[in-house]
């Protein structure tokens, strides 16, 4: 019998202009489709074969767009959507420790989590992101916002060594992130991670700690790691080392290490995180917003070591666009590396992407558009004037296209986005909070420990 005769079922057939599916690399199908069923990815073929082989429920054509993997945001501090602006054109140490501390000291808690986390997704939809790698505190509170909006997540579990509204101890951070975990173990869309903050705020012994409880737990550590120049330099006069040998002294340099920014780094450095698979995550514009440095990503990328690209939190980026921000680590990297040939738009495209799932532990299911996947997938409209004429369309995607092109967003299968509308998210509803937020947030007085 022929195709044509015996069409199997499927839960949707998304066809169009083109599917970049990222693996294998540095291809792009044109009038392709995706079938999906029960959330995962049965095939992509071409559209005249997929309308033989396929009966569909439901069928979204968008000839004049892209498909693409939808976005991974490889770090994040989702919550901090409600400080945005909050605290502009400071550098580092001052805007931490003098304005973002001092608040969060008023306002953490379990509402401010799910408030900010709720207009995160909003806004990550929005712009084609499909998964996080989160790292707040109130871990629970944050997986069970994910959960509920279908959104993909990895949640870090916070080590500090101070107290917090979330942990007043050593010992209730690891209590308290092992009941989390449990919890959470088997969830189809939510994980997660140990999020020790950073080298100059985790003692050697809670590092060690998180290394044993991580290899027993088979779960990645997501840290800030070589971030500016005074860190490494307090490094060097508390510790006799810089961050990444102590860390590597401690047994965490390894292929469960998620390094955020690493703006600081030696050729030998680079090689280190090449031989142990450490997956470094590239934040351009808050590193550029805080004048903290340049990741030397084409040489880490030449190198053979994972990159993936994160937005950092709202108070230091100031948004969570994901297309922009691949733009961004795709320019700076030629100009780090003087070489307009470096790190190309697939490239910066498959950071996006695949490296970040890869450094989330998560590439077995997400992060490239290939049968046996989970259909994460985002639509993006490439017929707009921004983006015509359309001579290559990933150098479009990467240097043209804006995250208001995105049109439609799949998670697990699942309609987040459809025709530019969230499915299930009251926007008004969620705008207005976050202007509560606001008035909350204003009267809060700084000069407070």
């Amino acid at each position: 019998m022929t195709a044509a005769d015996t069409p199997e079922a499927c839960d949707l057939l998304l066809e169009a202009g083109f599917v970049v599916p990222v693996e294998p690399h540095a291809v792009v199908l044109e009038d392709h489709a995706v079938a999906v069923r029960d959330g995962v990815i049965v095939a992509v073929l071409p559209v005249a074969e997929a309308r033989l082989r396929f009966r569909a429920a439901e069928t979204v054509a968008r000839p004049g767009a892209v498909v693409v993997p939808g976005f991974v945001n490889a770090h994040t501090h989702n919550p901090m959507t409600l400080l945005r602006g909050i605290a502009d054109d400071l550098p580092l140490k001052v805007w931490l420790q003098q304005h973002i501390w001092p608040i969060e000291a008023a306002v953490m808690a379990p509402d401010f989590v799910a408030d900010g986390i709720t207009l995160a997704i909003a806004e990550m939809l929005r712009g084609g992101t499909t998964c996080a790698n989160e790292n707040y505190f109130f871990p629970d509170v944050q997986a069970a916002v994910y959960k509920r909006h279908g959104f993909r997540a990895r949640v870090g579990l916070p080590v500090i060594d101070f107290p917090t509204a979330w942990a007043k101890s050593d010992d209730e951070y690891f209590d308290k992130a092992g009941e989390v975990h449990d919890q959470w173990r088997d969830d189809p869309l939510v994980s997660m991670a140990f999020a020790p903050h950073a080298p100059y705020t985790v003692s050697d012994a809670n590092f060690e700690r998180v290394r044993m409880l991580a290899d027993q737990l088979d779960v990645p550590v997501h840290l800030h790691l070589h971030e500016t120049a005074q860190e490494v330099e307090q490094s060097l006069r508390e510790h006799g080392q810089r961050p990444l040998a102590r860390l590597d002294r401690l047994g965490l340099v390894n292929d469960r290490l998620i390094a955020v920014h690493m703006t600081q780094l030696t050729d030998a450095e680079i090689h280190l995180c090449a031989a142990r698979g450490v997956s470094v995550v590239h934040c351009p514009e808050s590193n550029l917003k805080l004048a903290s440095g340049f990741c030397p990503a084409c040489a880490l990328e030449r190198a053979g070591v994972n990159l993936a690209i994160g937005t950092d939190g709202c108070a230091s980026n100031n948004d969570l666009d994901m297309v922009s921000e691949t733009r961004t680590a795709a320019l700076l990297a030629k100009a780090v590396a003087q070489d307009a040939e470096a790190f190309d738009a697939f490239t910066a495209l498959r950071a996006a992407t695949l490296g970040g799932a890869k450094a989330m532990g998560l590439d077995h299911l997400v992060g490239s558009i290939e049968p046996g996947k989970q259909a994460d997938l985002a639509c993006i409209e490439l017929s707009d004037l921004e983006t015509q004429p359309l001579h290559h369309v990933v150098s479009q995607l990467v240097y043209a296209a804006g995250r208001h092109q995105v049109s439609d967003v799949w998670i697990a299968g699942r309609a987040r986005l459809r025709a530019r509308q969230l499915v299930d998210m009251d926007v008004a509803a969620i705008t207005a909070n976050a202007r509560q937020w606001r008035e909350r947030i204003a009267g809060i007085d700084r000069r407070q420990p």
